[in-house]
């Protein structure tokens, strides 16, 4: 048996609040010693966890007291709701927090604005500096000269608004993105060490999929999340993420070569992981 000091401190709850839930019944104790000191049982420490859980979920004392004496209650029942409850509150939480991150950094207050012709030159330079000599002469092949082929590349940069938008909106705006794509050097090793790791961290998922632990799933996605913001030299993965993962639900190409290399569901699975997580 526990005293109402010893059941405060297992709990965290408070002495005074202990004895409150005492006075409106919705937590008596398990007996009184002759000199009236109240003492708890386990049963008794097991229902002001139930009733931790309810708070924390923001229910009133009025309902969780009702609906811990309703005849019909069932407690593991009750316990897996709870744990969905709590679940769909972190992942909010998780999404929160990275709003929060993003305002810190001025990643929300951005709007659209197209690169300018200076830019644009430089930014293809880059690229064409950044390409292997194999791939460069490829793409020449394709388009028939390097000068078609700049030009491909310009209109992707000017004309795909939608794609644009998507683009700074992860980056937070033009500045950052312009000094992103600055940042990459087409170095072939630095990609094959990335594509390791993303295998990694999807075979990470396909072990949540397949054993229904969230903690796994969590860390898979905080690792993706990690990994994006590293390929892409991102302040924060989550717009990126989102996206990604409305991408594999709507692109069934994408999705099928996916399944193919990881597993049956991958694709699916690793969608509805980020949307989970940040709360979508």
């Amino acid at each position: 048996m526990k005293t109402i000091k010893e059941m405060s401190e297992i709990s965290g709850v408070s002495v005074r609040t202990l004895r409150y839930y005492d006075e409106i019944g919705l937590l008596k104790p398990t007996r009184l010693t002759d000199a009236g000191y109240r003492l708890y049982d386990n049963k008794a420490l097991e229902r002001l966890q139930e009733i931790m859980f309810f708070k924390e979920l923001e229910f009133s004392l009025a309902d969780i007291k009702q609906i811990m004496e309703n005849p019909g209650y069932d407690k593991e029942q009750t316990l897996l709701t709870q744990k969905i409850l709590l679940e769909q509150k972190r992942n909010r939480l998780n999404g929160i927090i990275e709003l929060i991150t993003d305002v810190m950094k001025g990643v929300n207050t951005m709007s659209f604005e197209a690169f300018n012709e200076e830019e644009i030159k430089s930014i293809l330079d880059h690229i064409l500096e950044c390409m292997s000599k194999e791939s460069l002469e490829e793409q020449i092949q394709k388009y028939g000269t390097l000068e078609n082929y700049r030009e491909h590349l310009t209109w992707g940069l000017t004309n795909n608004e939608q794609a644009m938008a998507d683009v700074f909106k992860w980056y937070g705006g033009k500045d950052k993105t312009m000094a992103a794509i600055m940042q990459s050097n087409g170095d072939t090793e630095d990609f094959v060490k990335k594509q390791e790791e993303a295998d990694d961290i999807y075979r990470k998922f396909m072990m949540a999929k397949k054993t229904s632990d969230i903690t796994i799933e969590k860390e898979a996605v905080e690792l993706l999340a990690k990994y994006y913001k590293e390929l892409f030299k991102l302040d924060n993965a989550r717009n990126i993420l989102l996206d990604f993962a409305d991408e594999y639900l709507q692109n069934q190409r994408l999705a099928k070569a996916t399944d193919n290399q990881y597993g049956e569901g991958c694709s699916e699975y690793v969608a509805h992981a980020i949307q989970r997580y940040y709360g979508e």
